[in-house]
């Protein structure tokens, strides 16, 4: 038997994007955004070969580019031995169909070249199914754009015939293939609207760590709560949502949520596919919104955040603004002390701890059910009393006295106006 070598094989890609300067600068093409189209290729696994951008008013319907600009971008893939061309915004079918004819090789837009990046990192079942769902929303209304065999639809000589079965075949196939997904992703979100609705109040509060793609979230959830969450210098290396406890210091259990980043010119059936993960945010007692300090757009990041949330309809919660990785910030860069739609600010650097105490205290006091330490004191006849207080709540001290039993203790306003009848100072 002979015996080949395979080489895992590289792929060239070329970029590009229109940029009409438009008010909206978080959906035109920009310097950030493809700058941010080359990070999100290189996570994906190809090299950047080149990048063209066109200054237009308008994107072209037909070809996205125009005509000029498409035959110079046909040179361009030429010359740098380029395998496939990636769009900075969402094609539409017949752009992709035209732009394949006119270049000759493989075309991909920004949410194919994301649903890619999340395939690579989905590891739960649910995570999975959601990126097979997307894709394949994303795959029906372009199976008539994938080359000349499956484009026989319409009426007329050479358009009848076999090919128009198999098209047809095909997307029965994945109609069926989508429905039985939702149904699977639907019998899973039950089953955690249940447990989620089964767990007292008691066991803890929910805080949502929020933000844009790469901000250090993964990093700041291994900082507050001592894990090891996998935590890369990559666009959405968290995918599923990943959940670890912390107790404050007055006592209250906090669940802190890891969820997928957010990143700009999402389009909405990517958000929609991913409901039920970012759906975390919507259940959060608070959400902190994690940014990067050190970015040149952090100021943009914001705005994407905060878009997102408003769209799922989490934009009224209590929020945190948390400047992370304060310690690579230019020195003369002056981050705000006030954020639109947030409660508090801190600067802080969860890789080098720095400050994080002071996050956990802002934790602390946007959260409901704020704890103080009282003194009571119990007569020995309620002896109720004092084991509810032990049960419930974090007793710091207890002295046995001729009266009864003083105990300091951390309590809410709520429980403390229930027990004022036993407040000693």
């Amino acid at each position: 038997m002979e015996f080949h070598e395979t080489k895992k094989i590289t792929e060239r890609a070329v970029l590009a994007g229109v940029h009409t300067g438009a008010l909206d600068e978080l959906s035109d093409t920009t310097d950030s955004s493809i700058a941010e189209l080359e990070r999100l290729t290189e996570t994906a696994g190809a090299i950047v070969a080149g990048v063209l951008v066109q200054n237009r008013p308008v994107i072209e319907n037909a070809t996205y580019l125009g005509e000029g600009k498409l035959s110079e971008l046909k040179e361009a893939c030429t010359s740098l031995e380029a395998d496939i061309v990636i769009f900075d915004d969402e094609l539409t079918p017949m752009q992709i169909r035209n732009i394949e004819n006119e270049l000759g090789i493989r075309v991909i837009d920004r949410s194919m070249l994301i649903l890619d990046i999340f395939a690579r990192h989905a590891v739960t079942k649910e995570g999975k199914l959601q990126v097979e769902l997307a894709q394949l929303k994303y795959m029906l209304p372009r199976l008539t754009g994938k080359g000349i065999a499956l484009s026989r639809l319409g009426g007329g000589i050479g358009t009848r015939g076999p090919g128009e079965t198999k098209l047809e075949t095909d997307k029965r196939h994945i109609r069926a293939k989508i429905h039985k997904l939702q149904s699977e992703l639907k019998e899973i979100k039950a089953h955690r609207d249940l447990l989620r609705t089964s767990k007292s109040r008691k066991e803890g509060l929910v805080v949502a760590l929020a933000g844009y793609t790469n901000a250090g979230k993964s990093t700041l959830l291994n900082t507050l709560t001592g894990s090891d969450v996998l935590a890369e210098n990559k666009l959405f290396a968290t995918l599923d949502p990943t959940v670890r406890g912390i107790t404050l210091p007055d006592g209250r259990n906090v669940f802190l949520v890891d969820t997928v980043g957010f990143i700009s010119k999402l389009p909405h059936h990517l958000i929609e596919a991913f409901k039920s993960t970012l759906e975390e945010v919507t259940f959060a007692d608070a959400i902190l919104n994690v940014v990067d300090a050190s970015s040149d757009e952090y100021e943009k990041h914001i705005k994407v955040v905060n878009s997102i949330l408003s769209s799922l309809k989490a934009n009224e919660k209590p929020t945190i603004c948390v400047f992370n990785k304060i310690d690579l910030k230019e020195t003369e860069t002056v981050l705000p002390k006030e954020v639109e739609g947030c409660e508090f600010v801190v600067e802080i650097s969860a890789k080098k701890e720095y400050n994080t105490d002071k996050l956990v205290e802002l934790i602390g006091e946007i959260l409901p059910g704020k704890k103080e330490k009282v003194n009571l004191l119990i007569p020995y006849n309620r002896g109720g009393v004092l084991s509810m207080l032990h049960s419930e709540h974090n007793v710091l001290e207890e002295n046995y006295q001729p009266e009864g039993i003083r105990v300091s203790v951390m309590l809410d306003s709520k429980t403390y106006n229930e027990l004022r009848e036993y407040r000693c100072d």
